[in-house]
């Protein structure tokens, strides 16, 4: 049996929110630690090798990312050029979630293929998004920049699972959003699986504690078990949300002050 293609993973923080607790992160919280600091980070992802470069999300704008009260550290673009990738480069952009801290700058990739699930398009496109308690999570030019990039051609979907190129696969788990997808990808040390939101830190699904915007608690907590079946250890699942994430993984070298590292790597640290 061949080998799939072998990639690079490198994860670049673009915001971070240092004054989250525990409650904000954690559906379920113990008297003693509700008030327990808990800060959050926001990364994009990029995937890529000799012959083909994938980036995974593509962050938020600065006045959304303040306009919640999160610390804006960079333009995610900015942050994947200091790495050479630059939007004309990537092949492909997998779009795990539509919410607007991971679909914010899709419109710089105006060469890639986006990767977007069924059920994620017909949510944001549905009559529940009329209700501001529903539609909060997402920004409507986000939205539209999809539904123009699909009149384009420019839009593949997909349900269940689907490989994107050798070494490279998305795979529906929901809970989080309608439509949450992660990403598998073949590395130097085996299989890893760039969670995103189906667990935002370590904690919820080593837990089994979920964050608390969910849109389907039961497939929320079979998702977490899918993402173990798809890595090679549980140490190869990455969450999308976890500042442990920067101090886990080697650093990148650069100009990014450590707000990048390898994922392809073996970890630092536990």
């Amino acid at each position: 049996m061949t080998n799939p293609d072998t990639y690079e993973i490198h994860a670049v923080r673009y915001a971070t929110s240092p004054d989250r607790k525990r409650f904000h992160n954690c559906l379920h919280c113990a008297t003693a630690d509700v008030h327990d600091a808990m800060p959050m980070d926001f990364y994009v992802w990029v995937i890529r090798n000799a012959e083909r470069t994938i980036v995974v999300d593509t962050g938020s704008r600065e006045w959304k990312c303040k306009q919640r009260g999160h610390v804006f550290i960079r333009s995610p673009v900015e942050g994947l050029a200091a790495l050479d990738v630059s939007p004309e480069q990537a092949d492909d952009v997998i779009v795990t979630h539509l919410h607007w801290d991971h679909a914010g700058n899709i419109d710089a990739f105006d060469r890639a293929q986006v990767h977007l699930t069924h059920a994620e398009m017909r949510n944001v496109t549905s009559q529940d998004m009329a209700d501001p308690t529903i539609n909060a999570f997402f920004l409507a030019d986000d939205v539209c920049t999809v539904v123009r990039r699909l009149f384009e051609g420019r839009v593949s979907f997909s349900s269940g699972d689907r490989d994107i190129a050798p070494g490279v696969s998305v795979h529906e788990v929901g809970g989080h959003s309608a439509g949450m997808q992660v990403v598998r990808v073949y590395t130097r040390r085996g299989w890893v699986v760039l969670a995103s939101d189906a667990t935002h830190f370590y904690a919820n699904y080593r837990d089994r504690n979920p964050f608390p915007v969910l849109f389907n608690f039961q497939d929320m907590v079979t998702g977490w078990d899918r993402c173990l079946e798809l890595a090679d250890s549980p140490d190869h699942v990455v969450p999308g949300h976890d500042p442990a994430v920067l101090r886990r993984y080697p650093p990148v070298s650069g100009t990014l002050d450590g707000d990048a590292v390898r994922l392809d790597l073996d970890p630092i640290s536990a």
